[in-house]
C-alpha cells in the first residue's frame, strides 16, 4: 500500500526525476575520475540519456515532462489523462541535470508560481499540480494534497531554488525561497511536508528540508560575495 515495495501490484515506468538523477549521478562520478577514456564512455552514456530524456519524456506541445511511460500498462482508468499534471518535483530536478534551456527554465518557474496560485500553496514545493484524484492509490496517505499526491515539499521546492541560482534567476529565487525558511521558523522544525494552508506535517527533523535549505542559503550567499568583489 506505500508503493515502496516490487509486487503484484506494480506497474512499471519510467520517469523524469529518476532519469534526471541518473544523469546528476554520472555528472558526479565523472568529476572523481582522471582517466580520459572513462570519461569519454561515460560522457557519451549521460549523453545518450539525455537526448533519450527530451525524445521520450519532454511534451514539446505543452511544455513539460510527462509523468511517466508505462512498460506493461497504466494503473490508472483510460479516461484519465495523467500528462495533465506537471510534476514540480521532476521538473526542478531535470533542470539541475542541465536538460532545461535557460528560456525553458524561466517557463517552468513561472508554471510553477501559477499552479502555487491555484492550489492556494505556501511555495513552489507541490510535488505536483492538479493531483491524481481521490482513491487512485492504496496509501491511505496518498489524497489529494496530501503527502506525495500534491503535499508542499521543500525537499523539492528548494531543489528549484538550486536550479534558479544555476541560471541567474537570483531575484525569483530569493522571493521564492523566502516562504519556505518562514514556516521553519514559525513551526520552530524542518517538517517533511505541508499542506496548502501551511500546517507542517510528519517528523518535524527532516534532514531532507534542512539540507537542501542550507545549500540553498549558501548558493545565495556565494552570489552575494560574487557581486561585492
Amino acid at each position: 500500500a506505500w508503493g515502496v515495495e516490487i509486487d503484484k501490484n506494480t506497474h512499471f515506468a519510467i520517469d523524469i526525476y529518476d532519469n534526471a538523477m541518473l544523469v546528476i549521478a554520472i555528472n558526479d562520478f565523472i568529476d572523481l575520475i582522471s582517466d580520459k577514456d572513462v570519461i569519454a564512455h561515460w560522457t557519451k552514456v549521460r549523453d545518450d540519456i539525455k537526448a533519450n530524456i527530451r525524445r521520450h519524456l519532454w511534451d514539446d506541445t505543452n511544455r513539460k515532462f510527462i509523468p511517466h511511460i508505462y512498460l506493461n500498462g497504466s494503473p490508472f482508468p483510460e479516461k484519465f489523462d495523467e500528462n495533465t499534471i506537471y510534476y514540480h518535483g521532476g521538473t526542478a530536478v531535470a533542470i539541475l541535470a542541465d536538460l532545461l534551456s535557460p528560456e525553458e527554465v524561466a517557463e517552468a518557474n513561472q508554471r510553477m508560481l501559477q499552479n502555487m496560485a491555484k492550489a492556494h500553496a505556501q511555495t513552489i514545493g507541490l510535488t505536483m499540480y492538479p493531483t491524481y484524484p481521490a482513491g487512485y492509490f492504496m496509501g491511505v496517505g496518498m489524497y489529494p494534497y496530501g503527502y506525495q499526491n500534491g503535499g508542499d515539499w521543500t525537499w523539492f521546492g528548494a531543489r528549484m531554488i538550486h536550479a534558479l541560482v544555476k541560471y541567474g534567476m537570483i531575484e525569483e529565487a530569493y522571493a521564492e525561497l523566502t516562504p519556505m525558511l518562514k514556516r521553519v521558523v514559525d513551526n520552530g522544525g524542518f517538517y517533511e511536508w505541508y499542506t496548502p494552508a501551511g500546517e507542517p506535517m510528519g517528523s518535524g527533523t527532516f534532514r531532507g528540508e534542512a539540507g537542501v535549505l542550507y545549500h540553498a542559503n549558501h548558493l545565495l550567499r556565494e552570489w552575494a560575495k560574487q557581486q561585492s568583489k
